[in-house]
């Protein structure tokens, strides 16, 4: 049996942050990526939501013996989906699974966007996908209208990583450039 893999589009994009392999980029068509908040915790959550318009891109990465345990722990406020339609490096049809919030926890009030969780994700877009890609993640991701919280100098994120200052720049001019 071949092992599934699951779509990153978030902080799973930054290689820093797991040590799944089989790792090659993806871009997933019926999927919108999209900030929200819900009644699991106090700042948004990065979503995925069916959308038959939109794409995104992110990676695929390989789940090992079909053991989902440690991600479905990871990615407890989500539950996974299969992905019908996605371009990938690999060769033939791949089992492919998205992590996305459940409509049923709900939108609860104006949840902050936390730094920290953005520049981990933007790191790894900058990575994988170069300055256009890390800019087209800011383009097509929705809910860009929720508050920011600055935790840059202790981190709330649990798997925040150590940006430097051209990547924290970044982040902040294409924050300023969507939310003009």
């Amino acid at each position: 049996m071949k092992d599934p893999f699951f779509f990153g589009y978030g902080s799973l994009v930054n290689r820093a942050t797991h040590t799944y392999p089989d790792v090659v980029q993806a871009h997933v068509t019926g999927w919108r990526r999209v900030w929200r908040g819900t009644n699991l915790r106090n700042v948004a959550f990065l979503t995925a939501e069916p959308d038959s318009g939109a794409e995104i891109a992110g990676l695929i990465a390989s789940v090992p013996g079909a053991d989902w345990v440690a991600l479905d722990k990871r990615e407890r406020a989500y539950t996974r989906h299969n992905v019908a339609d996605i371009r990938h490096g690999h060769s033939g049809q791949l089992d492919v699974q998205i992590y996305s919030v459940e409509p049923r926890h709900g939108e609860e009030g104006q949840h902050p966007i936390l730094l920290s969780y953005l520049d981990t994700v933007i790191q790894g877009y900058l990575s994988e996908f170069g300055e256009e890609g890390a800019r087209d993640f800011f383009d097509v991701t929705g809910g860009w209208r929720r508050p920011l919280f600055d935790d840059r100098a202790a981190p709330i994120y649990p798997r925040a990583t150590d940006v430097s200052l051209d990547e924290r720049a970044f982040v902040d001019e294409n924050l300023v450039r969507i939310r003009a």
